[in-house]
């Protein structure tokens, strides 16, 4: 009877055993998907950029001096300015051939819009370069997690492959003590 207590005691070791290790996986899983809400919620919802007028100001006129609708209106502005000043009479004109103030317009515009254009620009090329960090820093911690999730399924490799040598162990001990009870119940129908 000692015996057959021993063997469940033994048994029931290994299936708690069993159950300690579904335990550590369901934390794992549990610490991942904890940690894996954190970096989407970040990368959902970024924090909001503060912007001076000035900024909003060169963002604008950046945006709207490399479209279409600038080029197409611009184009037509000067096409006007060229045929009115071309065909009206000499006293109506206000800039005739060579159009002179159109050159200087021309180039206080462009005086103007690029240094706007080139502040955008930059900072265009600081929110890309944070978003290139930002990249990096996610591609570390997804490498970090990577390792550590190798670590903790070696860790539990090793578990396992102990509760099996284990379990073969008692399995080993329950045949033995099966074969000589069997020897025994042979010795005894012999005699």
């Amino acid at each position: 009877m000692n015996d057959n207590q021993f063997d469940n005691n033994e048994i029931n070791e290994m299936v708690q055993q069993s159950d300690e290790h579904i335990r550590k996986l369901h934390e794992i899983v549990q610490k991942t998907l904890e940690e894996e809400k954190l970096i989407v919620n970040n990368l959902l919802n970024p924090p909001a950029e503060i912007l001076t007028p000035g900024q909003q100001v060169s963002d604008k006129v950046a945006r709207f001096g490399g479209s279409w609708k600038f080029i197409i209106i611009f184009t037509v502005l000067l096409a006007l300015w060229i045929v009115y000043n071309s065909f009206v009479a000499k006293q109506d004109q206000f800039d005739p051939y060579p159009f002179i103030l159109m050159n200087l317009v021309l180039s206080c515009i462009a005086a103007l819009q690029a240094p706007i254009i080139m502040m955008s620009q930059n900072r265009q090329e600081e929110k890309d370069r944070q978003r290139g960090e930002n990249d990096y820093l996610v591609n570390l911690k997804a490498e970090l997690e990577i390792r550590s999730l190798h670590q903790k399924i070696d860790m539990l490799q090793e578990e396992q492959i102990k509760q099996l040598f284990d379990s073969q162990v008692a399995h080993l001990k329950l045949l033995n003590q099966m074969a000589e009870k069997i020897e025994k119940l042979e010795k005894d129908a012999k005699d």
